[in-house]
């Protein structure tokens, strides 16, 4: 059972950057705005800065994980956008320091538990 989508459009991502709030960590920057929808939207966000492609699609796949893991605990306050960006530390950084920093960043915006 899926509760979340990506985003996708550029412009989406831009309408978060603007009117979203953000909080930051050691690994991650995340932005939050609600949509409107029934529905959680996560995109993740990694510059040239954060490494090459197979290490930018790494830190993708890392983020993707942690929330699938955790997606029932970002659900009280469905109808967000999420947008998780790298920072470049996070090129280093395992599985369980993404998933922490997540988890972090999420209780910080009051969104998860």
């Amino acid at each position: 059972m899926e509760f979340s989508t990506s985003l996708k459009k550029n412009e989406d991502f831009r309408y978060v950057y603007r009117n979203g709030k953000v909080k930051a960590n050691r690994y991650l920057v995340m932005y939050i705005v609600e949509n409107n929808q029934a529905i959680n939207r996560l995109g993740i966000s990694a510059s040239k800065k954060v490494g090459n492609s197979v290490v930018r699609h790494h830190f993708y796949r890392l983020v993707r994980e942690s929330y699938r893991l955790h997606e029932t605990d970002f659900l009280s306050n469905s109808g967000l956008d999420i947008v998780v960006v790298a920072k470049k530390s996070a090129a280093q950084a395992n599985f369980k320091e993404i998933e922490s920093a997540l988890l972090h960043l999420g209780k910080l915006h009051h969104i998860c538990k």
